[in-house]
């Protein structure tokens, strides 16, 4: 079974419409909420951010802005079943050095590390972990990391069953 790491970058379509909003509201309905993963502080930081940069930017409105945020309150942040990972200090230290080597952000360099971590434990148990993101460096450090991705702004539905459904 495959369990879902979930990029601020793809939790954010399941709320604002964009590229690949209707891949992120199939995964919200086709897969159950305890097969999610999130890295709690950076997740809810970076979509909470996202949502008042476009209340900001006036592209939603305060009422939407207030909505959505209640919403993915709900349904993301507080929901008991979604697994909610606090990266550690070895996991901060050992990051580091995807910044260098993928030229990416510390955010997505400790995502990256987490993301790995929690896949050698799932793997211990036959199970995989796909990363869920729209962010094109993350995933391509990601799939060099032979980690299983998924980008709802590029790849399909059909994709996207088979990573929920695997043969």
């Amino acid at each position: 079974m495959n369990y879902f790491w979930l990029d601020a970058s793809a939790v954010v379509k399941r709320y604002i419409t964009e590229v690949g909003t209707a891949n992120m509201q199939y995964f919200f309905t086709h897969v159950r909420p305890d097969r999610m993963i999130i890295c709690r502080p950076i997740t809810v930081g970076e979509v909470i951010s996202i949502f008042v940069r476009r209340k900001n930017s006036q592209q939603i409105t305060a009422v939407y802005f207030n909505q959505i945020k209640q919403l993915f309150q709900n349904e993301i942040r507080r929901h008991p079943d979604i697994l909610k990972i606090l990266p550690t200090e070895i996991q901060e230290d050992a990051s580091v050095e995807f910044i260098e080597a993928y030229s990416i952000n510390s955010t997505d360099a400790l995502i990256l590390q987490c993301a790995i971590d929690k896949t050698i434990k799932l793997q211990m148990n036959g199970n995989n972990l796909v990363l869920v993101s729209s962010d094109k460096r993350l995933l391509r450090a990601a799939q060099s990391e032979e980690l299983l991705t998924f980008n709802p702004e590029t790849d399909n539905q059909a994709a996207l069953d088979v990573l929920i459904d695997p043969p």
